[in-house]
């Protein structure tokens, strides 16, 4: 590669991890936390869909284990993990990339378009910490609004796409709405979508109630770009240990943006995600616990009134128009942060999912501010 060509991609992928905090938490809820760590009471943390039960023990034995070899590059260790993560999704390590998380990979994803010049299309709202690095490198995007419904409207994507457009970006399940679409639209979604340009989706909650993957599509089509986690149901959001799943034509492109490809997640980590890939047992047990404690804020926004969507994710969407005070207010006052807006002028907020009496606090506190109301 040319001299020129390689300090150029270099500048994309500088640009790519300029990500927006906001995604992640806005300036006053990390002042509120780290005021409620600073004190006794403790804080109950629902803002970023972390997962409250782990990391399993096979993950944290696995990391504990790999500290030792730390000092070395683990380089078989990486070809291990692309080969176990194959096993899983029914692809070999060619047809795999690994990043410090999925975020990471969105970003280099976001490079390569850019590199081509022209737009993207995206769903509003919708997981967006790609938007940041896109808009810096000067890459325009349409966004499109959800349907009544809090769908994404696949009809309207595919149709904003034009001669312009480098990629589509779909979420599903959505965050933050934590809808999903059925597997035969979404399947004819992608044929529609790759037969022009690349699509990119990123199912980093489709194991919380097995959504449709399109996973099983990506060998035959390189124009499709899946990304995947270990943040949400294996428990290792800070371990940083994400993947997509692509043609390996497709991975040799995306892997040309990369410093050095797989290369994102630690030794450590990337053992952890070994020790835990295998570990049903954690995963169902996630599952469960989610299904149980999201029940009791569903039943706590029925006794409420509350409008809410069912979510297949780790998160849930609501309405607080007919609450009679400020909802993250309320919780706030209870050392509960996490509850927050991703609409403009909107009533609708999103809450992480966190352990059963997590939520039975969450429940009871709302239940304590409209009665004092």
């Amino acid at each position: 590669m040319e001299r020129r060509q390689l300090l150029k991609k270099s500048a994309f992928a500088v640009a790519a991890f300029a990500f927006s905090k906001e995604l992640f938490a806005s300036e006053a809820e990390r002042g509120i936390q780290k005021s409620f760590e600073g004190s006794n009471g403790g804080i109950i943390k629902l803002s970023s869909n972390e997962n409250p039960h782990g990391p399993a023990e096979s993950a944290k034995k696995a990391m504990i284990d790999a500290v030792i070899i730390s000092n070395r590059y683990q380089f078989d260790t990486n070809a291990q993990l692309r080969e176990a993560i194959g096993k899983l999704t029914g692809h070999n390590k060619d047809n795999i990339l690994l990043g410090a998380g999925s975020s990471e990979l969105l970003g280099v994803v976001t490079s390569w378009t850019a590199y081509k010049k022209g737009n993207i299309v995206a769903s509003e709202p919708t997981f967006k910490v790609w938007l940041p690095a896109a808009r810096k490198l000067g890459l325009p995007t349409k966004l499109v609004p959800l349907t009544a419904t809090k769908h994404n409207d696949l009809n309207a994507l595919a149709s904003n796409i034009d001669t312009d457009t480098k990629m589509v970006y779909l979420c599903n399940p959505n965050n933050p709405t934590g809808t999903v679409s059925p597997q035969n639209e979404l399947e004819a979604f992608v044929k529609t979508v790759t037969a022009k340009t690349i699509l990119l989706m990123d199912e980093a909650y489709t194991d919380y109630y097995d959504s449709p993957s399109m996973a099983h599509m990506v060998n035959e089509n390189p124009n499709l770009i899946i990304a995947k986690t270990f943040s949400k149901t294996y428990g290792m959001a800070g371990a940083r240990v994400g993947y997509v799943l692509a043609h390996p034509d497709t991975i040799k492109e995306l892997s040309s943006f990369m410093a050095w490809a797989n290369a994102g997640p630690s030794a450590v980590s990337m053992k952890g995600a070994l020790g835990v890939i295998n570990d049903q047992a954690f995963v169902d047990y996630v599952k469960a616990e989610n299904i149980k404690a999201k029940a009791i804020l569903y039943k706590g926004f029925n006794d409420l009134g509350i409008k809410y969507i069912e979510s297949f994710t780790s998160f849930v969407y609501f309405d607080t128009k007919t609450y009679p005070k400020n909802v993250p207010a309320v919780l706030q006052a209870n050392n509960i942060i996490g509850a927050r807006s991703f609409e403009d002028n909107s009533t609708w907020l999103r809450i992480s999912i966190g352990t059963v009496q997590e939520m039975t606090k969450v429940v009871e506190a709302l239940k304590a501010g409209a009665a004092k109301a």
